[in-house]
């Protein structure tokens, strides 16, 4: 049996979709079709084709990208609960834009106001992109405060913005910023004995001062959709810390596009307050791995398709 009092549910973002995502979910399962059903008659396009057959370009336009993630979250979710009911969380985070999904896991924000707001974000985020590009890097075995100093460096010999996006896990950390900034980081961090630098497949400067325009207007948006004091903690990108009240919620979800995910905070502050199981419900295994590195201690589940989520199921009842 889980014990669902410590047990957490976290939520991928971008850089775990991949073509296919979530079909083998929705032909399994009738309460994961309804949800890609519905996502096609909100967005009035075929919008689960793309994610079960591609292109993989147009599925990793960010524009499309946010809004695929959040929908085989959902649907990955609405499947899990129809075969086991008392699937609830004590808690729950999402990693940037898996933080929405979060919501959605607890009651905060309907499923239909939250992917107008994650198509939302997209279009936002991919304009202020357009308007100011910019990359992001992944830097592999620094810690953060020696990428923090290296970001301002890369800053003053570029005269571009540089900061660190994510906290990821210990030795695994993204920057974001100016292209130029960006190719000067990646110089002075292998002088610095980083052990590997990515850059990553990402057309925007995500939670960089680069999106400043997006969060502004998505503050805007914000307003439009009606907000419920979640049913059990969210834990905050933003804060690494637990969000219980709408207002909180507003402000998270403007500063997060242009503030760092404090993913490595935000794991540890939920093991601090009882969690010894993590369960990933979406795309990929990202999360997952990045919760071994973080707490090696915790144990650790990822339901990504059909045959994970009946696994899981079953084991959920044998105990």
């Amino acid at each position: 049996m889980v014990n669902w009092q410590t047990t957490a549910f976290i939520f991928p973002g971008q850089g775990s979709q991949s073509v296919g995502m979530g079909s083998s979910v929705a032909a399994a399962f009738p309460a994961a079709r309804a949800i890609f059903d519905e996502a096609d008659d909100i967005l009035n396009i075929p919008f689960s084709k793309m994610l079960f057959e591609g292109p993989e370009a147009d599925l990793n336009d960010t524009y499309n990208t946010q809004a695929a993630l959040f929908v085989v979250g959902v649907a990955t979710l609405g499947a899990l609960q129809a075969q086991l009911p008392e699937a609830t969380p004590a808690m729950a985070a999402g990693h940037s834009l898996g933080e929405f999904t979060a919501l959605v896991a607890a009651k905060s924000l309907s499923f239909a106001e939250g992917l107008r707001l994650v198509r939302e974000r997209g279009r936002l985020m991919k304009l202020a992109g357009e308007t100011h590009p910019g990359s992001m890097a992944a830097l592999l075995g620094l810690e953060t405060q020696q990428v923090a100093a290296l970001c301002e460096q890369a800053a003053l010999d570029s005269g571009e913005v540089l900061v660190v996006a994510n906290d990821n896990c210990p030795g695994q950390v993204v920057i974001s910023g100016g292209s130029a900034a960006v190719d000067r980081a990646l110089v002075l961090a292998s002088e610095s004995g980083a052990k590997r630098s990515v850059r990553l497949a990402l057309s925007v400067a995500a939670h960089s001062p680069l999106m400043a325009s997006a969060s502004a207007a998505f503050r805007e948006q914000l307003q439009t959709v009606t907000l419920n004091p979640p049913q059990f903690p969210i834990y905050a990108n933003v804060s690494a810390k637990p969000i219980t009240t709408v207002a909180d919620i507003r402000q998270e979800l403007e500063l997060q596009i242009l503030s760092p995910v404090r993913w490595t905070g935000s794991v540890q502050a939920m093991v601090v307050d009882g969690i010894t199981h993590f369960v990933e419900i979406g795309s990929g295994e990202v999360l997952t791995g990045l919760v071994k590195r973080i707490e090696r201690t915790s144990t650790r589940a990822t339901i990504h398709n059909a045959e994970t989520l009946m696994s899981f199921v079953e084991s959920a009842h044998k105990n």
